[in-house]
């Protein structure tokens, strides 16, 4: 069995250790550890993880600005945060900077193994933050929102949620077999639709209308 390389990002010691403990399970690797933002993205960069499970509160540069930095720069990885946080700012702004996932540090030893598989085989692991941040219990649609998700197509819907998730024009291509280009005019009749000119507001937009998984 191929195993799961994990990078551990947190400046707490007893907390890495514990996650490492949990990881001891079949089809996991510990491949390094950190203890500030600088310290992880150096290790990612050289390491090149299947999984950086990253801790948003850290020495300097916080987790959420490290993460953003390393879906540009070392894209291959994946990002799965971590935080005491259950606030609604928090869970949106990971997904806005295009991080796979986002774990409480109460989440059960099964369901961090879980959540690290999930994002390293390509999905996003939201759901538990969502729900705790009351986020993902959106209240019902105006009838003007409403009526501007009825125009989109379902191509226009499947970008949008492919924003919501954090992907680059380049991945949401990919995932649709688009162009770039293409992407990025469905992404402009998006914003011209919805009246929504940001990332954020799109991605807020997709989780009250319940798009994102």
């Amino acid at each position: 069995m191929k195993r799961i390389r994990v990078l551990l990002v947190d400046d707490h010691a007893l907390v890495r250790e514990g996650i490492r403990l949990a990881l001891t399970a079949p089809g996991f690797q510990v491949v390094g550890e950190a203890a500030n933002g600088a310290e992880g993205f150096s290790e990612a960069a050289r390491l090149v993880p299947d999984v950086v499970l990253m801790d948003i509160s850290l020495p300097g540069d916080s987790g959420l600005v490290v993460a953003a930095r390393l879906r540009q720069e070392v894209p291959a990885t994946r990002v799965l945060m971590l935080s005491v946080y259950h606030q609604a700012e928090y869970v949106l702004e990971a997904v806005r900077i295009g991080a796979h996932g986002y774990l409480l540090k109460d989440t059960l030893p099964a369901d961090l193994r879980e959540a690290i598989r999930t994002v390293a085989g390509g999905g996003t692991h939201f759901a538990r933050a969502l729900s705790s941040s009351g986020a993902a219990e959106a209240p019902p649609l105006s009838p003007d929102t409403t009526a501007s998700l009825g125009q989109l197509t379902a191509r226009e819907r499947q970008v949008l949620t492919g924003i919501a998730e954090g992907r680059t024009n380049k991945e949401i291509a990919g995932m649709l077999g688009l162009s770039p280009r293409t992407v990025e005019s469905y992404r402009e009749s998006l914003i011209r639709k919805l009246g929504i000119p940001s990332v954020a507001g799109l991605t807020k937009f997709a989780l009250d209308a319940k798009l994102l998984r």
